[in-house]
This record gives structure tokens, C-alpha cells and sequence, in this order.
């Protein structure tokens, strides 16, 4: 062995000791940077809770710092000072938005500071992570019972049992918040939110608030609950403003209701078994039948729970009908539509695809009224909520039928929905049909039928205002489905402007037909009315018009299409003014001339 070996062998021997000693020299002194404090969370959301990331610190020893935050690749994203001199002792606080230097988000995860001291010629980074989250928890209502049947669950129930609201989600601090959404804006039910235990899964109620029973209508239950990093997760967006067509999420539904009547969505025959189902939650209840516009009671009877109510329709010519229903407390009605066996030259089809798409029922159980006016598929049989009668039956068909009762005229009766489905009376053998109000959405296939009953000589009155304009589906399950928005012609060629509400009298201003025989030329004075800009054929087309008096808009007006007719109010008010308004009715009188011509 030379000298040189032992040599090396003492120096290394030393150098290891002196290693040891240094390091345990440098576990012992105390680190540049001390007592460092930072959120170990943040949701930048601007919902005011964790919106900033923050830290703070200060050195053992003076210094310039340039503080940058830095992902866990170790990229630069965000500067937050730079070459800030900061005195050994003194505190440096940093606060950070979420964005980079573009100011542009960033995505969530997991974030640290680096920290470049310039006199020491050092740069550290910061041993504290900062979780960037912006993700709510998963909140969803599983199921409402205890019947879990398909739609809303209803209340009260008969048993008085309260509906247990099922929901999952994750995070803490949950709570329960009940809306009404049958009216618009939607309404908190309580005055604040109900607080849950963290680990609740389950909410009972029983359709009370403050002691009282709440209105009927439709309610979703919505539960929310908050994460660590302040997110709060909801089943459904509060408060709920849902877009055209999107229903809620999950299963929140309640539909509360005291007592309810529903007929059929088509005419039943008179002399035949006619049969409304009536809700009354256990209650006795009475019942009778008047035709509209009548006071005569034509049949009643009473009940002492919820049952089908069952008897003859009415004999005699053909009518719209009501069937009213009175508890102690309560009251609503549902329509009964009664055709004669008698064969009629005119035909009228009450708009019950429109009654049931303006119906805020919820057919689903996701606690949204499923509407046409909503973008949602409706059922078509299922009963009118509120007082029991859609609100357009009370100003426009049942003033309208009154009349021509008033006036003697008889006529056949049935529903767009009927005429779908190809039951009762149809287009065949008539000589005119009136669609006796506000038809806002029709069948695709009725709207084909009655296009080619007019162009084939065929005679129409529409009296509604927004009419004929959009178009559903109805399918053999009873629903309408795929509603579409206003078209910007109706379905026989006309431009119609939107209901204008002012004061306007209405003067004749064209007649090739005799419209306006009998009457003075002369309208009155009306606070509505729908211009018909143009028609599909331009003005050779106008048959005959009443327009403003300075000529400029026409309102009521006939106008052919194919060999036919088609004549439009476009008044609002037009039922409504029959029985005080003799020019009017004497209008009235002539279309219905015209309505039997072909």
C-alpha cells in the first residue's frame, strides 16, 4: 500500500464528518422565510366567498422580492411583485385573482409561489399549496315520495303523510329552499333558507309554510350545499330562471292541489255517459252542469271523496258546457264540450292544444310547468289548475258561443285535439269553421287539413289573436310535443302585426263580399287590435277590410285564399263586444251568412 491511499482515506474520513456537521448546522438555522400563511383553497366565482387566493410571509433577512406564481410544472403564470424591497421582520402579503398575466383565467388545480430574493441571488419556492376550485359540488333530488309514481308528487295526500324529498350530494352546509314556478318570477316559499345537517340525505314536507298551507300550484324543492373551497352546488339554479325547452334537472317536483276537476280533451255526445274525475283530498263534494253563458243548472250531484263522476250529457244541439265542483273551501270547474247528433253547415273547433300549452301543470316531476309557451311537451289531458277554466275560455269562446246561442244558430262542436285524433265531427260535410279563439299552437296535420278545407272553397273566421301561427305534434300518447316558435306568416298567407293596445276605431274601407251589409260601416271604439299587414296574394286578395280611420290599418278583414275564405277580426275584444256592441253582432251575423256559402 503506497502513502497515497491512507492520505485519501484521511480526507475522506474528514470531509464526511464535516458534511454531517454542516448539515445538522443547516437543520438547526432557522429558514429565509418564515411564518408563512396561505388559504389552502380558492374559488375566484364573485359569489363573495374565497374570490382571492392570499399569503403572506416575512424574511429572516432584508431583501428585494419578485413573488410569481407558478404551476406544478413549474411554469410561470402569474406575477405578483417585483423587486419589492421587503424589511427582515416585516410582512409581505400577496393576493391572487386566478388569472395569468393576460388576465385571463386559469384552470383549476394546484398553484405555488416562488419567491426570487435578488441580493441573495436565491430563489425559493414557497412549500404551501394553493388549490384553485371553481367546481360546485354535485347536488341532485333523486326522487320525491312516498309514492315515487311517474310526474309531480302531489299535496296534501289523503293521508296527510308529508312528501320526503330524496336528493344526494356531496360538501357540507346543506340546505333546502322550496320555489313556486307556476308564476313568474318564481317565489321563495320560505323566508329563508332551511339548514340540514352535513349529513343529510332526506327532507319531509308538508306543503306548509309559516304555520299555513301554501297556494296551489307547482313547486320545485331545491337543495344546495357549499364545499370546502365556498362553492355551493344546487339541483336546480337559484333562483330558477330555466331557458325555452330545458326542463329542471332531477326529480324536485311538487304539485300542490285542494281539488280538481278534469273532462275530456274531446266532445262527448249527447244523450251519452259522459265522465269528469274529481280530486277533492278526501273531501265531500258537490257538483253541477250549466251551459256557458246560462245560469240553468242541466244536472248535478255530490260526492264524498275523489272519484269519476259520472252522467248523461245533456240532449239538445250542440254546446260548450261547465262543470263545477264546490268543496267547503273550494271551487274550480273543467270545460265539457257536448255534440248533438245533428249534421250542421258550420263547424267549431275550440282550441284545447292551446288551452292545455298556456296550462302550467307539471307533467314531468323536475318541478317546471311543462307549457308550450315554455318549449316543453304537454300532456293534453290533464285538469286546468287556478279556478279550473283556461282564462281565454271566460273572454273569448264562451262569449263567442254564447252569442250564436243567444242568436239561435246551431252548429257541430268539437276540439283541435279531437279533430288529431279523427274523433267526433270532422272537416267533411261542413261548409264553414270557426276557430273560436286565441289557436296558438295546432296540430301539424289538422293545420294541413284545415289549409286544404279552405282552398278547396271552404269558408273559416278565426277569431283569436296570435293565431295559427305555431305548430305541435300530437302523438297517439297524448302529448304535444315540438312546439315551434311564431311563423312570420300565418297558416293562410297573412303578415299580422303585434296587438297593438291603444284606442282605435275601426271604419270600412273595402267590400266585394257584402260583409258588412247591415251594419253602419262604423265599429265603435276598441283598445286593441292586431293589424293584418299584408295577405298571400297582395291586395286583390282582400275580399273586404275594416281598417283605423285614417286608412292606414286594416284589422278586420276577409280575405281569399284558393276558393275560399278566410275572415279575421283581429280584435282582442271581439267576444267580448258582441252582446253590447250591434255592430258587432250584426257582423257576427253576416260572416255566419257567409260561413254557410260555398
Amino acid at each position: 500500500m503506497t502513502r497515497t491511499a491512507p492520505i485519501a482515506f484521511a480526507v475522506l474520513v474528514v470531509a464526511t464528518f464535516a458534511a454531517f456537521f454542516a448539515a445538522q448546522a443547516l437543520k438547526t438555522t432557522p429558514p429565509n422565510v418564515q411564518d408563512i400563511r396561505a388559504d389552502p383553497f380558492f374559488s375566484p366565482n364573485r359569489d363573495g366567498r374565497f374570490d382571492r387566493a392570499r399569503m403572506s410571509f416575512f424574511l429572516k433577512r432584508s431583501d428585494d422580492v419578485t413573488a410569481t406564481v407558478v404551476n406544478r410544472a413549474g411554469d410561470e403564470i402569474r406575477m405578483l411583485e417585483d423587486n419589492e424591497p421587503l424589511t427582515a421582520g416585516e410582512r409581505m402579503r400577496l393576493v391572487w385573482d386566478g388569472t395569468d398575466d393576460r388576465g385571463e383565467a386559469v384552470p383549476d388545480g394546484i398553484y405555488r409561489i416562488r419567491l426570487n430574493l435578488r441580493r441573495q441571488g436565491r430563489s425559493v419556492l414557497v412549500p404551501r399549496n394553493i388549490r384553485k376550485d371553481t367546481v360546485p359540488p354535485s347536488v341532485r333530488v333523486t326522487s320525491i315520495g312516498p309514492d315515487r309514481t311517474p310526474g309531480a308528487e302531489l299535496l296534501p295526500r289523503a293521508d296527510g303523510a308529508p312528501a320526503r324529498i330524496n336528493f344526494q350530494t356531496g360538501g357540507r352546509r346543506r340546505e333546502i329552499v322550496v320555489y313556486r314556478t307556476d308564476v313568474r318570477p318564481a317565489r321563495a316559499v320560505f323566508d329563508e333558507p332551511i339548514r340540514l345537517a352535513d349529513d343529510a340525505t332526506r327532507w319531509e314536507w308538508d306543503g306548509t309554510a309559516n304555520g299555513r298551507r301554501v297556494a296551489a300550484g307547482t313547486y320545485v324543492v331545491v337543495v344546495r350545499a357549499r364545499d370546502q373551497a365556498g362553492n355551493i352546488g344546487s339541483s336546480v339554479p337559484v333562483p330558477p330562471r330555466p331557458e325555452f325547452g330545458e326542463p329542471f334537472a332531477g326529480r324536485g317536483g311538487i304539485t300542490v292541489r285542494y281539488l280538481t276537476a278534469q273532462g275530456p280533451s274531446g266532445p262527448v255526445k249527447a244523450r251519452e255517459t259522459a265522465s269528469v274525475a274529481v280530486d277533492s283530498v278526501g273531501e265531500r263534494f258537490t257538483w253541477r252542469l250549466r251551459r256557458v253563458g246560462s245560469s240553468a243548472v242541466r244536472n248535478s250531484g255530490s260526492g264524498t271523496r275523489s272519484r269519476v263522476v259520472r252522467f248523461q250529457a245533456p240532449p239538445g244541439k250542440s254546446g260548450l258546457y261547465v262543470f263545477e265542483v264546490r268543496t267547503r273551501t273550494r271551487r274550480t270547474a273543467t270545460p265539457l264540450v257536448v255534440q248533438s247528433r245533428s249534421d250542421n253547415d258550420v263547424l267549431v273547433v275550440l282550441p284545447v292544444t292551446t288551452w292545455q300549452g298556456l296550462n302550467p301543470v307539471d307533467d314531468e316531476g323536475d318541478g317546471r310547468p311543462n307549457t308550450l309557451s315554455a318549449g316543453l311537451p304537454v300532456r293534453v289531458a290533464r285538469p286546468y289548475v287556478k279556478d279550473g277554466l283556461p282564462d281565454q275560455i271566460r273572454r273569448n269562446e264562451a262569449l263567442l258561443l254564447a252569442q250564436l246561442d243567444r242568436a239561435g244558430r246551431r252548429y257541430d262542436l268539437t276540439t283541435d285535439v279531437a279533430l288529431a285524433r279523427g274523433e267526433g265531427p270532422t272537416l267533411d260535410g261542413h261548409r264553414g269553421v270557426i276557430i273560436a279563439g286565441d289557436a296558438r299552437w295546432l296540430d301539424a296535420g289538422v293545420a294541413r287539413s284545415l289549409r286544404d278545407f279552405v282552398r278547396d272553397g271552404g269558408r273559416l273566421l278565426s277569431v283569436g289573436t296570435g293565431s295559427l301561427r305555431r305548430s305541435v305534434t300530437l302523438t297517439a300518447g297524448g302529448r304535444a310535443i315540438s312546439p315551434t316558435q311564431p311563423t312570420a306568416r300565418d297558416l293562410f298567407g297573412a303578415q299580422l302585426a303585434p296587438i297593438v293596445r291603444e284606442p282605435v276605431t275601426l271604419v270600412n274601407t273595402a267590400d266585394r263580399i257584402d260583409l258588412f251589409s247591415g251594419t253602419t260601416g262604423q265599429f265603435g271604439t276598441f283598445g286593441a287590435f292586431e293589424q293584418t299587414i299584408d295577405v298571400e296574394g297582395g291586395a286583390s286578395a282582400v275580399a273586404a277590410s275594416a281598417a283605423t280611420q285614417d286608412a292606414t290599418r286594416q284589422v278586420i278583414v276577409a280575405a281569399r285564399v284558393g276558393r275560399g275564405l278566410v275572415i279575421r277580426p283581429g280584435l282582442p275584444e271581439f267576444s267580448a263586444s258582441l252582446r253590447e256592441n250591434p255592430e258587432l253582432a250584426e257582423l257576427l251575423t253576416r260572416i255566419w251568412t257567409l260561413l254557410r256559402t260555398r
